[in-house]
């Protein structure tokens, strides 16, 4: 067709031009031989200017015609695909089916149109075993609701991750309130469940960011979150916006962020804690395994001043400043 061949040469047509072709399309397109029919189609199949109404038009022709538009023409939208295939049968939906590419949207609903219409009485044979085959899509509709709610998990489900009590919650309060410094910095370590000095590190931070972000990834209210920062840090009841710094301190951080950062650093404390323990326990065994003399007396040498005896200090652990030990030095010589 003369008319389909000269649309297809203008890569961008005016509205105009889509006006003119939709005009002419369907009685030239009814005008025409099956041979003729089928060209046409073939060729605006991948044509992606065609007007909506042409589109409509061609879609809904028989499926003997209609099958390479519907599947490959990149002019079919979401909403009229479906339409089509809730309007047209089970044959131009399985013409759908073969597209490269459908969205969720259209899956979804081309499989509930399966499930409403059944299979195809036409095709006995291919009915039969239709049947016979096992269904999975249910199946697989409800894992992908699972994996769904699984990337998408509520703020409330805090499975595997660590959590504050209502307890500590109370403690950390009561004490933020009474300025007890001390007694919420052990509270804050029994919450992280780590050494009193990553709770003092944490706390030594003046901006309050450290600890927003701290009770932020154990899940502590934000109401109470703020009680506690606006009283350890008094500059954070400041206000601007109609909230306290406090309050857009808060609001600006991620509990899920906060939370692998907390979880960061109690792993680097657990790593820090163990080696300065180790440390600890090495120095505490040497220490232990110096020999002393078992009797003084053994080993006494003679004073040349006095003319009395001496302990010997050489096999001895000598502890003091420098002084003593050049006090030490003079009367042994």
């Amino acid at each position: 067709m003369a008319t389909v061949t000269s649309f297809e040469n203008v890569r961008h047509p005016r509205k105009s031009e889509l006006r003119q072709f939709a005009e002419l399309f369907a009685p030239l397109f009814q005008a025409s031989s099956e041979d003729a029919r089928r060209q046409a189609v073939a060729a605006l199949s991948q044509n992606p200017n065609i007007p909506p109404t042409v589109a409509l038009f061609i879609a809904s022709q028989p499926i003997a015609v209609a099958a390479p538009f519907l599947a490959s023409s990149p002019c079919l939208s979401d909403d009229l695909l479906i339409m089509i295939a809730r309007t047209q049968g089970a044959a131009h939906a399985r013409a759908i089916v073969r597209r490269q590419s459908l969205s969720p949207t259209v899956i979804d609903a081309l499989v509930g149109l399966r499930h409403s219409m059944g299979p195809d009485r036409s095709d006995g044979d291919e009915a039969v075993s239709q049947q016979a085959r096992p269904d999975h899509s249910e199946a697989l509709r409800e894992r992908i609701k699972r994996l769904a709610n699984h990337l998408n998990a509520p703020a409330s489900d805090r499975l595997g991750m660590r959590t504050i009590t209502s307890m500590q919650e109370a403690l950390l309060v009561r004490f933020a309130r009474n300025g007890e410094a001390d007694h919420f910095c052990s509270t804050l370590s029994e919450v992280l469940s780590a050494s009193r000095w990553l709770a003092e590190r944490i706390m030594l931070d003046i901006s309050g960011r450290q600890l927003a972000v701290t009770l932020a990834g154990v899940a502590m209210p934000s109401r109470e979150a703020v009680f506690v920062l606006e009283h350890l840090y008094p500059h954070l009841r400041e206000t601007a916006d109609e909230r306290t710094r406090a309050q857009a301190l808060l609001k600006d951080l991620d509990p899920v962020e906060c939370a692998d950062r907390v979880e960061a650093w109690r792993r680097a404390n657990s790593y820090t804690y163990r080696q300065g323990a180790a440390a600890t326990t090495m120095s505490s065994s040497a220490g232990s395994t110096e020999q002393i003399p078992a009797d003084p007396a053994a080993t006494r040498i003679k004073d040349p001043a006095s003319g009395g005896v001496l302990p010997d200090r050489r096999h001895t652990a000598i502890v003091g400043d420098d002084h003593a030990r050049k006090v030490l030095r003079a009367r042994q010589r």
